[in-house]
């Protein structure tokens, strides 16, 4: 498994999850649960991850959509 992306934005990692489930890529959210040990503060950033198969039609996608960054 390779990290595409690193969020802490929710509504980003939703249109993420949504733009890779439309173009069929699968992948796995990483830290999903990790906040919820520290009281939910929210800080730590996800991390999209897909198989190294699919990391370059995954990285081209997300450019085309200008959504290729961490945050």
């Amino acid at each position: 498994m390779e990290c595409l992306v690193k969020t802490t934005d929710l509504v980003r990692l939703t249109l993420l999850q949504s733009l890779l489930s439309d173009a069929q890529i699968p992948y796995q959210i990483f830290d999903q649960h990790i906040s919820s040990l520290e009281a939910g503060i929210g800080v730590f950033p996800r991390r999209i991850m897909v198989s190294t198969g699919w990391l370059r039609p995954s990285r081209n996608l997300l450019a085309d959509e200008g959504q290729l960054y961490d945050d």
